[in-house]
């Protein structure tokens, strides 16, 4: 399937089958990911990988009793960095220069960007790092719909209760959203048969003849 397709082929499922998504395509969703752009290369996040039904259902009431939570194959919770901390700063500057097999004295200026997000305030940090979060998201999106795996992006939670349940404080996260992958009830779906509506492309993007009296 090529991408394009693929895009006018997803849509956020509002009902779920049940059914198990293949791990081998779950891997390679969660190694789309792993590889998404990120920020001087930071990935300030982590994702939590839930497949227990027992805790799927006590997430279901924190996620306003939405169906698809345990409807799903498996829930993603993407969850930021709360701070940027010395600790994290290391332990990336350590990966790269084991990676790519360089002295951690040449990586200066990527610790220089740790330094300057060290100097702002926590919530300038979370702030920061839940957007990068969404670009996982985003990658994820795309990387489920070229398998045809049905997946939904959910803000509607409530972030503080399902922090506590997931304890993610002790690991100095943030829950940022959440993603069912999982497979469309084409029965029960009332959003599967309507079409597609996204901005006609004159709308949506602005191209230099636009941008002319700035050009000149």
């Amino acid at each position: 399937m090529n991408i394009l397709t693929a895009l006018n082929w997803r849509y956020a499922a509002k009902s779920m089958n049940g059914s198990p998504v293949p791990q081998d395509k779950v891997d390679l969703i969660l190694e789309s990911i792993r590889l998404s752009a990120s920020s001087a290369g930071f990935q300030p996040y982590q994702v939590l990988v839930i497949q227990n039904k027992e805790l799927l259902e006590k997430i279901k009431p924190i996620a306003f009793n939405q169906p698809q939570i345990t409807d799903a194959s498996h829930l993603l919770v993407f969850a930021a960095w709360d701070r940027v901390t010395t600790e994290r700063v290391d332990a990336m500057i350590k990966n790269i220069a084991r990676v790519r097999n360089v002295p951690e004295e040449s990586l200066a200026v990527i610790r220089g960007y740790g330094d300057r997000f060290m100097a702002q305030t926590a919530e300038q940090n979370f702030q920061w790092a839940a957007r990068q979060a969404y670009i996982a998201l985003g990658t994820a999106l795309i990387a489920a719909a070229t398998l045809e795996v049905d997946s939904t992006p959910m803000e509607g939670f409530d972030p503080a209760a399902l922090d506590q349940l997931l304890g993610l404080e002790d690991r100095g996260l943030k829950s940022v959203l959440i993603l069912p992958l999982g497979y469309r009830d084409e029965e029960k779906d009332w959003l599967l048969p309507l079409a597609k509506v996204r901005m006609p492309k004159e709308d949506l993007f602005i191209e230099d003849e636009d941008l002319a009296e700035l050009i000149n």
